[in-house]
């Protein structure tokens, strides 16, 4: 069995969370909405912390900041596409069009990364960074966030 297979068949085997009573919104339109990305891509700035191994933080991006490092450190992912176009994990340059066009409301102040490939307890993340982050994107009045999952 080669590393793909294997990933494949132990990520097979990993319980997904189940709520029994999940929370629902109706949405305010996307012509409305202030729109921030979150990203498994493990990017950074360029000056702040690196991801480490098995970290469970999260990075801040500031809408401005382009000087992004990638930080997977996964064997398995393959950097050809990032790094011939950062929009493959970031779709920054996208949301900008997006805005500039009315589709959406406006771009957020700021973007959240987390490092994706984490050990098989991600309840640090579930608990504690994932809602921490949350918070720091409603807190910057986001409204709606498009996954970008590496």
């Amino acid at each position: 069995m080669n590393g793909d297979q294997a990933m494949r068949a132990h990520s097979a085997t990993l319980p997904g969370p189940v709520f029994d009573d999940p929370a629902w919104v109706t949405p305010k339109s996307l012509s409305e909405s202030t729109v921030a990305i979150v990203t498994s891509a493990a990017l950074y700035v360029s000056d702040d912390e690196a991801f480490s191994a098995t970290d469970t933080g999260y990075r801040l991006i500031p809408r401005e900041r382009h000087d992004l490092v990638l930080g997977h450190w996964s064997p398995n992912f393959d950097r050809a596409a990032v790094a011939l176009d950062l929009n493959v994990v970031y779709p920054i340059d996208r949301l900008e069009e997006l805005a500039s066009q009315g589709v959406i409301g406006e771009v957020a102040p700021r973007h959240v990364s987390f490092a994706g490939n984490q050990p098989d307890d991600v309840s640090t993340i579930r608990l504690d960074s994932g809602p921490r982050a949350a918070a720091d994107l409603r807190a910057d009045g986001v409204d709606v966030v498009i996954l970008t999952p590496v």
